[in-house]
């Protein structure tokens, strides 16, 4: 499928779209002239975002928890309702619970792994399957730079986002015989709300230390990888995992006052 064909439609769904990384790959999406549909479990947050694009009919959004198989068969179908079919799909929904292994309660173990891994399942299975469909197209999975390296506080987050990197390995082997590309991007520190509250100054200089290009990034820059691995430009990548990162993952052990040292000047 020719997805820069102007006369074919193009519809990308975004589970979390209601604001943060999930918005921009929306506004991504909008702005390469797709139709967009935003699914998010908040609702107070998704439809104080969809006042935002009040009168534009290339985006809906809907209520849908993504770890409930029901409420995402319910989300497809107003999705074909409104637009007709799905060329594009990102999992990028997700939650986290930061505490030590044996504080962290079975409890909120499967919240964790049922929303940011169980959800992507779902999903591609339910708006894989459109996609197969209608031709072929794109899933892009949001893991994060905890599933390739191991932190503390993250035994349930780290695990789901490993496990969503093999996930999209197993869809990218069998889906891509129907022209279904299914990659995956782990972000490092990415600046959006919620990292603002979560992440103490501390934390902020660590990660600046630590971080090759010296700053979190954005999430516009995610959105961007995204869409690059949705368009036609990145055709024969199939199955990977890129760490959009500023180069942090690449980093091991590194220590920043030694790097600091060997800074070009």
């Amino acid at each position: 499928m020719n997805t820069n064909n102007p006369t074919q439609s193009r519809v990308a769904v975004v589970t979390g779209g209601a604001r943060g990384i999930g918005l921009a790959i929306g506004q991504w999406f909008l702005d390469h002239a797709y139709q967009v549909a935003l699914l998010d479990i908040d609702k107070t947050t998704l439809d104080k975002t969809m006042q935002q694009f009040a009168g534009n009919q290339k985006v809906i959004g809907i209520h849908c928890d993504v770890s409930q198989p029901k409420e995402v068969e319910r989300a497809a179908q107003e999705v074909i309702k409104q637009f007709g079919h799905v060329t594009a799909l990102v999992n990028n929904a997700g939650v986290a619970v930061f505490k030590p292994v044996f504080e962290t309660s079975f409890e909120e173990w499967r919240q964790v792994l049922g929303t940011n891994l169980d959800g992507a399942f779902i999903c591609s299975q339910v708006f894989g399957r459109l996609i197969v469909q209608h031709g072929g197209g794109a899933i892009v999975n949001i893991a994060s730079i905890s599933g390739l390296r191991a932190s503390t506080l993250r035994v349930a987050y780290g695990t789901s986002k490993a496990a969503l990197i093999q996930l999209t390995k197993q869809y990218a082997v069998e889906l891509g015989n129907a022209n279904v590309r299914v990659n995956v991007i782990a972000p490092g520190p990415v600046d959006t709300e919620m990292a603002k509250l979560v992440h103490s100054v501390a934390i902020r200089s660590d990660y600046y230390d630590t971080i090759p290009l010296g700053r979190y990034g954005t999430p516009e820059e995610m959105a961007n990888t995204v869409g690059f691995l949705c368009s036609d430009e990145a055709a024969f990548i199939n199955g990977q995992v890129l760490a959009v990162d500023g180069g942090f993952e690449a980093t091991g052990v590194g220590l920043p006052t030694l790097r600091r040292n060997t800074q070009a000047t």
